[in-house]
């Protein structure tokens, strides 16, 4: 039995997919958004909040949207994909 055939490896694939599809969805999404304003729209991006421009605001959160996705992937990663990770690991290093 090949081990992308074993249990252990399918479960984790399966969970690293549900996690990477809907996070590339929602991140590709917001940054659409953000290109389609910046195209069509730059009268409501050069409106002002705070004395800062809109559109600075939507730059800004590309970043924090980044930063966030990643510490988010990072803890589910630890959780729920890693100990299966170490398991299929351990036990394809054993000496047969």
């Amino acid at each position: 039995m090949s081990t992308a055939a074993t249990p252990e490896f399918v479960l984790l694939r399966r969970r690293l997919v549900r996690f990477i599809l809907p996070a590339t969805a929602v991140f590709l999404a917001w940054f659409l958004c953000y290109l389609v304003l910046n195209a069509w729209y730059k009268d409501l991006l050069s409106a002002r909040v705070a004395g800062i421009p809109v559109v600075l605001l939507f730059a800004f959160g590309q970043f924090v949207s980044t930063f966030a996705l990643t510490a988010a992937y990072n803890r589910y990663a630890e959780r729920r994909l890693d100990p299966i990770a170490a398991e299929l690991r351990d036990r394809l290093e054993r000496p047969c």
